[in-house]
């Protein structure tokens, strides 16, 4: 008989944690809470599937070529740790680095690359400035002449980045902490949270009361709903973001390609897909709905970087939702007016990449209740000391 990749259980009356989100982040904020920290009795609450929301609406690109000191760094402990994922998981999740192009269009463009890939090289992370025949050399389907409305004058590289099967983390991430003892909870929607006085006591769900020494709300798009619970405004706006998926195809797109100025990105998967995605939709709204607009921009945008592509079919096109915060950078925080709830939120379009720096952080500060330095800026209470991360910059395409 085949071992499920992991159990389905009885929803206990009492849990340590209760981590409310069973995408990427949630499930590795309870990997690390277990495999780091010994603490087992760990509740994940999904309210539909494991990875139903951003988790599995992603395009997977991994990178950490980002503007400032404090997300280079995070997210480059991020890379590192999914380098070694699959192995100490035990289960592949086709993890290929081929090389991360940020294409310039303009003078300002190629500027601020060129900033980028200093600031990178400062931190330790390779990434430095190509021509456009050095992009041809290693991309021989791009167009580089000058009859694009946009030719291209050059690109930041970044050899570490690559792609992932966002799947395949969600499912390893869940074997690793099912095989812990970390219960995990499909179709188990919260309905409400429990306070007394400045502390969390429990969450109501749709299968009953359970009470806790500690709340995490790692929930993406729907942070601001589930905030709203216990009485917290958060600084964030949640967009729609959608992307689509070609017919399979031979081989040809050994690098990500990525222009912030076509609002686009694409890279090929490893069933032979053209996974391409652009720019959150420019209203907030609650929705995984797709539009035929959006597709025939991202389309024409595609053809632009690859003529070659004119007679390719789409295959599926999907929504997902982002949350957005005011700087472009996330928030990974306890809450000083309720000390044992805890959010990981505000990650736009670039969450994925961040997940197991993200579980590894936040496992680290629900056990200890000290913020790890390497998280210190991404607090909650950065808004109201005006001390902004500022990483629209490396943002891309999510802007």
């Amino acid at each position: 008989m085949t071992e499920p990749m992991w159990r389905s259980h009885d929803l206990d009356p009492t849990y340590d944690v209760v981590i409310i989100g069973g995408g990427a982040h949630g499930i590795a904020t309870a990997y690390y809470l277990a495999t780091r920290h010994g603490i087992t009795n760990v509740a994940v609450l999904e309210q539909k599937y494991l990875g139903y929301g951003a988790s599995g609406r992603n395009t997977a690109i991994l990178r950490s070529n980002y503007r400032t000191e404090e997300g280079i760094r995070f997210y480059n402990q991020s890379l590192k740790l999914y380098e070694d994922l699959s192995q100490e998981l035990d289960f592949n999740l086709m993890f290929s680095q081929q090389g991360h192009f940020t294409l310039g269009h303009s003078t300002a463009s190629m500027a601020a690359l060129t900033t980028r890939a200093e600031q990178n090289k400062v931190v330790g992370v390779d990434s430095y400035m190509v021509t456009p025949p050095e992009i041809k050399a290693m991309i021989p389907e791009i167009d580089i002449s000058d009859h694009p409305r946009y030719p291209i004058l050059g690109a930041l590289y970044h050899p570490p980045g690559g792609i992932i099967r966002h799947d395949a983390v969600v499912w390893g991430f869940a074997r690793g902490a099912d095989r812990q003892g970390v219960h995990i909870h499909q179709l188990t929607q919260v309905e409400d949270i429990l306070t007394e006085g400045d502390r969390v006591i429990g969450v109501q769900t749709n299968r009953g009361t359970i009470h806790c020494g500690a709340v995490v709300s790692a929930v993406a798009g729907w942070t601001s709903e589930v905030c709203r619970k216990v009485g917290l405004k958060m600084p964030l706006v949640t967009h729609p973001l959608q992307a689509f998926v070609t017919q399979g195809l031979k081989p040809w797109l050994h690098h990500v390609v990525v222009s912030s100025t076509l609002h686009i990105y694409v890279s090929q998967s490893d069933r032979g897909e053209l996974v391409c995605g652009g720019a959150v939709d420019s209203f907030p709204q609650y929705t995984l709905r797709s539009t035929l607009d959006v597709l025939e921009s991202y389309a024409t945008h595609i053809l632009e970087l690859f003529p070659i592509l004119h007679n390719i079919k789409i295959q599926r096109q999907w929504a997902g939702m982002c949350d957005m915060t005011p700087d472009y950078a996330p928030i990974m925080s306890s809450i000083e007016t309720l000390q044992n709830f805890f959010v990981t939120c505000g990650w736009g379009t670039w969450g994925f990449k961040a997940s197991p720096a993200s579980g590894y952080n936040m496992a680290e500060l629900v056990a200890t209740r000290n913020t790890p330095e390497r998280i210190r800026a991404f607090s909650y209470d950065r808004f109201l000391t005006n001390r902004l991360v500022g990483e629209k910059a490396a943002a891309s395409v999510g802007s």
